[in-house]
């Protein structure tokens, strides 16, 4: 697999769910994606297919319902985005990203201790 490829927005809400659940048939997946989008099941599919071609997804294919796993990492999928979102709507800069962030979402009192253990680690390196 092509390891700059990005995944669509729609792959992605597909990608969530079998991180969440780490496996699930094309039913399982569309159910939820039922929920907040309104989607055949045959497009649920056919993206699911797609999916494999380009290697994002593995398909378990020993029973009659083929179960789906995730290839594609979701620490890649982040890291991805987040790369492209500092390049191009924060003129790079990581710090307005992260002011944006903690500007305008609240982050629970567990999240802040992790963000302070990072930088603290982030300054012992420099």
């Amino acid at each position: 697999m092509n390891k700059s490829f990005k995944p669509t927005e729609s792959e992605l809400d597909i990608l969530s769910i079998l991180w969440e659940k780490q496996r699930a048939t094309v039913r399982e997946v569309h159910e939820i994606i039922q929920q907040t989008k309104e989607v055949g099941y045959t497009t649920t599919l056919k993206l699911m297919q797609i999916m494999h071609e380009k290697g994002l997804v593995t398909r378990d294919e020993t029973s009659k319902t083929h179960i789906y796993i995730p290839y594609f990492e979701k620490g890649k999928a982040q890291e991805q985005y987040v790369s492209k979102m500092i390049k191009t709507l924060f003129s790079g800069s990581t710090s307005q990203l992260v002011m944006q962030a903690l500007g305008h979402h609240k982050a629970s009192p567990s999240d802040l201790i992790e963000i302070k253990k990072m930088i603290e680690s982030l300054e012992k390196r420099k």
